[in-house]
């Protein structure tokens, strides 16, 4: 689990960035392929209250949370300071569109290319050599790829020595978040380490599983792992 700050994430090399909450831990335990996915990354950061305050428990490492939206908005401040290019894989492409427009008005040094993949949960052969083809044309410094849990970061891992991207973010849902698609909790809220209990709010129907059901399964592992000595972030 990366412990550091935003400033040591962009390394030398390829690079692949994903993040880690409580409700992905839970199903990377459920996934094989999704855990491997997260355990091969380069930089896993800790985008959750839940992660924070359990390895506090676990072992007394002090996290700081950083989430996708955090990662996202310091990589394209970096890139517009060094006249870099970013590749946005996912989401619609009128989302994509607002993105580029965006970018086009507040980082005006970035160059910007975007691709929106078929909504399946599997590719065939074809359509994922399109979406390659098209990331390795534009080569970019940074690759935003946004498909949600646990399709982005299994794509990434079955595909990531065949992509011409220097780094590779799995970032999900922030791809709403900048196109305000979906407006991010306030910053009071993310600082307090609330930003869950804003979206449950909104969407509780959508969201309860993930943040009820999972949080009781992820307390379950967090406690038999303290009692084990079996696990530590």
């Amino acid at each position: 689990m990366f412990k550091g700050q935003l400033i040591e994430v962009l390394q030398k090399g390829k690079t692949i960035i994903n993040t880690l909450n409580q409700y992905s831990f839970c199903l990377a335990e459920e996934d094989k392929v999704f855990k491997n996915a997260l355990m091969s990354s380069d930089i896993l950061l800790p985008d959750g209250i839940s992660i924070v305050l359990s390895a506090k428990f676990l072992s007394g490492d002090q996290l700081t949370k950083i989430a996708g939206a955090d990662l996202h908005e310091f990589v394209i401040k970096y890139l517009n300071s060094v006249y870099g290019s970013c590749f946005y894989l996912g989401s619609k492409q009128e989302t994509l569109d607002v993105i580029k427009t965006k970018l086009e008005q507040s980082f005006p040094n970035i160059t910007y290319e975007g691709y929106s993949p078929p909504f399946r949960d599997e590719f065939s052969e074809e359509e994922n050599t399109i979406m390659i083809d098209k990331i390795n044309e534009f080569s970019p410094d940074v690759l935003f790829v946004g498909m949600t849990a646990p399709k982005q970061e299994k794509w990434v891992y079955a595909n990531r020595d065949k992509i011409r991207a220097t780094y590779i973010c799995s970032i999900g849902a922030v791809f709403d978040f900048y196109s305000g698609t979906t407006e991010r909790p306030s910053d009071f809220w993310v600082r307090h380490g609330l930003e869950w209990f804003v979206r449950f709010v909104k969407e509780p129907k959508r969201l309860w599983r993930r943040y009820f059901f999972y949080g009781g399964i992820y307390m379950k592992y967090i406690i038999s792992s303290k009692i084990n000595h079996s696990l530590r972030f």
